[in-house]
């Protein structure tokens, strides 16, 4: 809860937009107090400074959580108070039951919800430099990675029309040595002609020679003409294959790059220690743990405020005779992503609390590990807190309370909302 909200002589709202803002303020009574659109030029933040002056320490109100918008706000010293875009569409369908949709409609909604409902909204806490660049860093190379299975997907449909053998040899298509035997042999035919010396060198260049292995892929690539395509589509898909591995083996040069930086970053942190003794978090999942959680712990007052923001909480439904519970769309999914993943690995290592059935059990998993990061965050590496003793000993968590059901929500870093 935001105290003394009522103190604030102003609440303004931004409508963003990705060459021009809407603006608009209210006054305590909810009368306009100004309202301006500008252009996300220099010029136009500029005009920005000058028509917020008089209503400067103001609240603001916006849609999104990242952004160039949401980053020259920071830069200029504006309390933040984000919302959830579902929840805005509500608070503009309360203004305008018409169904009238303008960006100044949806200023003026935002800003009289601030004034209204603001003092249980959570501010937007700015991260320090490093956390920041490692935050970004993690996310861009997701994005890099999920373009990576993209083009896999689309080289391995494309083998499936011509070259079958080259699928049949390897199983995990986003290995360098498995783009290298397109690029040595873009062609069955070419496989064909090399011959078993060249496919032993091959093997054996890319250290590939196993006792087990070797005879099914050396046998993979005898058959390569077995069932060939006609002509046409070995010339067409011969081309787009290699065209494929080239900007594959581009885009790893450039996620062996994006590795260097992250793992740099995260040695070079004052939280390396803690989140590197997570066990099970690894070279990759410990700079993306931090990078999510960020470096300012008042983002979660609580564990269960952690739980909620990373969607292992389910959310309850209950109304009347009804009473069930499903799970959380609306959550950070990288964050998510990131702590299913290391709940995983980490009950691989060792101990992980029952379950009646294996989805029970991973729920649990995730449930249990994000308690005890929230304990991890506020002590000493490889301390125990309250919540690192129920992990020992695996007692039950108390599930969330209503004021954390209410608060714990956080935007997407990506400036995008999930659906539900």
């Amino acid at each position: 809860m935001n105290a003394n909200w009522t103190q604030h002589t102003h609440y303004a709202a931004l409508d963003w937009a990705s060459d021009h803002h809407d603006v608009v303020v209210v006054d305590r009574a909810g009368t306009l107090a100004a309202e301006f659109r500008f252009a996300h030029t220099a010029a136009g933040w500029a005009e920005f400074t000058a028509q917020m002056q008089p209503f400067a320490g103001a609240p603001l109100a916006l849609e999104t959580s990242s952004g160039p918008a949401v980053d020259q706000l920071l830069q200029r010293g504006w309390t933040l108070y984000l919302v959830n875009p579902k929840a805005a569409q509500r608070y503009r369908d309360r203004k305008a039951p018409s169904g009238t949709k303008t960006d100044r409609h949806d200023a003026w909604s935002l800003a009289d919800a601030l004034r209204t409902d603001g003092h249980g909204w959570r501010q937007l806490l700015a991260q320090d430099e490093a956390t920041a660049t490692l935050r970004t860093l993690c996310r861009d190379e997701l994005g890099l990675i999920e373009q990576r299975t993209a083009l896999v997907n689309q080289l391995q449909a494309t083998l499936r029309e011509y070259y079958p053998a080259a699928l049949a040899a390897f199983d995990d298509w986003t290995q360098p040595y498995a783009w290298a035997l397109i690029q040595q042999f873009p062609t069955p035919l070419a496989l064909h002609n090399a011959g078993q010396r060249k496919w032993e060198q091959f093997l054996h260049t890319h250290r590939l020679w196993r006792a087990d292995t070797a005879p099914a892929r050396l046998e993979c690539f005898a058959q390569a003409q077995a069932l060939p395509a006609s002509a046409a589509v070995v010339t067409a898909k011969s081309l787009l294959a290699t065209t494929l591995v080239k900007v594959l083996q581009a885009l790893q040069g450039q996620l062996d790059e994006y590795r260097r930086r992250i793992t740099q970053g995260f040695t070079q942190h004052p939280d390396h220690d803690v989140f590197g003794s997570l066990p099970g978090a690894g070279e990759k999942l410990a700079p993306r743990l931090l990078a999510e959680l960020g470096a300012v712990r008042a983002v979660y007052p609580d564990a269960d405020a952690l739980c909620c923001q990373a969607g292992v909480s389910p959310v309850s439904i209950q109304s009347g005779k009804l009473d069930k519970v499903r799970i959380r769309w609306g959550c950070d999914v990288v964050l998510r992503h990131t702590v299913h993943l290391w709940a995983d690995c980490s009950r691989k290592m060792g101990q992980r609390p029952p379950g009646r059935r294996r989805t029970q059990g991973r729920q649990r998993v995730n449930n249990f590990y994000e308690k005890a990061l929230f304990s991890t965050e506020n002590i000493s590496p490889r301390g125990e807190g309250v919540e690192g003793q129920r992990l020992r000993r695996r007692a039950p968590f108390p599930l969330p309370s209503c004021q954390t059901v209410q608060t714990a929500w956080l935007p997407l870093g990506r400036g995008q909302w999930p659906p539900g």
